[in-house]
C-alpha cells in the first residue's frame, strides 16, 4: 500500500509560479510510476504530467509544456510538479497518483491504470 499527500497548492496570481508535492510513504515508491492529474469544478479529470520510477521519462499536455516540469527524488519518496506562468485556466484541484511499473522508463496518461492516489492540493489562478 501507498499513501500519497499532495501540499503546495494555494491561491496565486496570472504569471506566478507553483510547487506542488506529492509526498509517498508505505512501500518503497522507487519502484512507482507517478502522475499528475487535475480537475476544475464541473470538468473532467485530466491528465497534466507524468514521471517514470527512474526519472528517465516525463510526459506532459500540450498546455503544459513549456511551463510545467515534473520530477521526482527517490530517496525523498517525493514528486514534484513545478508550475510556471500560471493561468487562469490551470485552477483545479491537482492530485498525484502512483502504479508499479517494472520498467524504469514506462509513463502512463490515462487516470485509471494508476493504482493510488492522494487527496488533492487546491490551485486557484486569480486574474
Amino acid at each position: 500500500q501507498v499513501q500519497l499527500v499532495e501540499s503546495g497548492g494555494g491561491l496565486v496570481q496570472v504569471g506566478d509560479s507553483l510547487r506542488l508535492s506529492c509526498a509517498a510513504s508505505g512501500r518503497t515508491f522507487s519502484r512507482y510510476a507517478v502522475g499528475w492529474f487535475r480537475q476544475a469544478p464541473g470538468k473532467d479529470r485530466e491528465f497534466v504530467a507524468a514521471i517514470s520510477w527512474s526519472g528517465g521519462t516525463t510526459y506532459y499536455v500540450d498546455s503544459a509544456k513549456g511551463r510545467f516540469t515534473i520530477s521526482r527524488d527517490n530517496a525523498k519518496n517525493t514528486v514534484y510538479l513545478q508550475m510556471s506562468s500560471l493561468k487562469p485556466e490551470d485552477t483545479a484541484a491537482y492530485f498525484c497518483a502512483a502504479r508499479s511499473s517494472a520498467s524504469a522508463d514506462s509513463v502512463w496518461t490515462v487516470s485509471n491504470v494508476y493504482t493510488f492516489w492522494g487527496l488533492g492540493t487546491q490551485v486557484t489562478v486569480s486574474s
